[in-house]
C-alpha cells in the first residue's frame, strides 16, 4: 500500500511534492514490474531472509517495525523494498526525498500526517540538511516532535506525541550519514550488486509480466549485460523489445536479435556502456593506466565526481577493470584487453597524485 501526502498538508512544500510527482512518472512504467512481496523478490538472500524475520517479529507483536537503512548502488531494489515493507505491514507507505525536505516545517508536516505503523520513506536520506536531520533524532527514538515557537526570549518548546512509526531510508553513500542519524537504524542493510543468474531470473519475470516472448539464451544475453542492476536488466529488456518490435518480424525475442539490439544500444558484451569505456580509456590514454585521482578523472571525463564514484565505479571495481588505491585510480589489465590497448607488464604506476 502507498500513499504520497497532498501539497496541501505542507506549509511551503511545493517543491517537495513537486519530487513525489516527478518520481511517480519516471517510475510509472515500471510499477507493474515491481514485486509486491518478498516472495516475489528476487536476490539479495541475506537482506531478504533478515527482513523477513524483523518484519513477522514486528507482526506478532502489534508494533511498528524498527527504522530501516537501505544502501547500496542505485537500481538494486531499496524503493521496492520500501514498498515491500509497508505491503507486509500492511501500512500506507509516505514517500520523499532528502533533497527536497527544504524546511523544518516541512519535514514536521510529513511527521505529523502520519498514522500508527506507517512507513516514511526517504530516498538519498544522505543528503538531508543538518537542521533538518536534527529533527528526526527525538522523532526516531522517541516519537517526539519538538518545534520552537517564537524567537528570543519569548521562544518556546512545542512537543507533539507522534505514532510509532518505521523510517526506512535509502543512501548510496553510507558514509555521507552522521553517526547520530546512521545508530538510529535499527535494522541496516546492503544490497548488493547481482548476479548474471539472479538477473536472469528477473528479465524473465519482467518478460513474463511484459509479454515478451523471450527464450533463455535472449534472457542470459541481457542479464549478462546488465551491470549487475535489475533497473538497469528491466530497461534494456524493454529495448530489446522495442528493437524487435520495429526491425524484426520475429513474434519471439532470441538471442541473435537481442545481441543486435544492444549492438546498436552500444551495450557490448561485458555490459559496458558508452561512459564506462570513455571512463577506462582516459584513464588508460592520458594517465598511462593511473594512478589517478578521482578529481582529476572527473575533470578529464567532464563527468561529476558523485556519478562517477556512485553510478560508474561500484561495477568497474566488481568486474575488475579498475582498482581503488591510496593514490588513485588504476586500470587492470582486463581492461587494456577489453579495449583493445596494449598491456606493459613491467609498467610502473609511480607517478605521484
Amino acid at each position: 500500500m502507498s500513499s504520497i501526502l497532498s501539497p496541501e498538508d505542507v506549509e511551503g512544500g511545493d517543491a517537495l511534492f513537486d519530487y513525489a510527482s516527478e518520481a511517480d512518472d519516471s517510475r510509472r512504467s515500471e510499477k507493474s514490474l515491481r514485486p509486491k512481496d518478498l516472495s516475489e523478490y528476487v536476490g539479495q538472500k541475506k537482506a531478504k531472509e533478515n527482513l523477513s524475520l524483523f518484519i513477522d517479529a514486528a507482526k506478532q507483536r502489534g508494533d511498528a517495525l524498527d527504522h530501516v537503512l537501505l544502501a547500496g548502488p542505485p537500481g538494486l531494489g531499496k524503493t521496492t523494498l520500501a514498498h515491500i515493507v509497508a505491503e507486509e505491514m500492511g501500512s500506507q507507505l509516505h514517500t520523499v526525498t532528502g533533497p527536497n525536505i527544504e524546511k523544518k516545517g516541512d519535514l514536521a508536516a510529513v511527521l505529523t500526517n502520519l498514522q500508527a505503523r506507517d512507513v516514511l520513506f526517504i530516498d538519498e536520506i544522505h543528503r538531508l540538511q543538518k537542521s533538518i536531520e536534527e529533527v528526526l533524532y527525538s522523532a526516531m527514538e522517541d516519537y517526539k516532535l519538538d518545534i520552537i515557537l517564537g524567537q528570543g526570549p519569548a521562544a518556546r518548546t512545542l512537543r507533539i506525541d507522534l505514532p510509532p512509526f518505521t523510517l526506512v531510508g535509502a543512501t548510496t553513500r553510507t558514509g555521507l550519514l552522521t553517526s547520530p542519524l546512521r545508530d538510529r537504524f535499527g535494522v541496516q542493510l546492503r544490497l548488493d550488486l547481482y548476479p548474471v543468474e539472479e538477473l536472469q531470473k528477473i528479465v524473465s519475470r519482467s518478460a513474463g509480466l511484459l509479454d515478451i516472448q523471450l527464450d533463455q539464451e535472449a534472457c542470459m544475453e541481457i542479464a549478462r549485460r546488465s551491470r549487475g542492476t535489475p533497473r538497469i536488466a528491466n530497461r534494456l529488456l524493454k529495448r530489446v523489445r522495442d528493437f524487435a518490435q520495429v526491425r524484426t518480424e520475429s513474434s519471439q525475442v532470441n538471442r541473435s536479435i537481442a545481441q543486435q539490439a544492444l549492438a546498436l544500444f552500444e551495450v557490448d558484451e561485458r555490459g559496458l556502456d558508452p561512459m564506462d569505456r570513455k571512463f577506462l580509456s582516459t584513464l588508460i590514454q592520458k594517465f598511462d593506466g593511473g594512478p589517478v585521482g578521482i578529481e582529476t578523472l572527473a575533470s578529464a571525463i567532464g563527468e561529476e565526481r558523485e556519478t562517477l564514484e556512485d553510478v560508474y565505479e561500484p561495477f568497474l571495481i566488481q568486474e575488475g577493470f579498475i582498482q581503488r588505491t591510496p593514490r588513485g585510480r588504476v586500470a587492470s589489465r582486463q581492461a587494456y584487453e577489453h579495449l583493445g590497448e596494449t598491456w606493459v607488464s613491467d609498467k610502473s604506476h609511480s607517478s605521484e597524485l
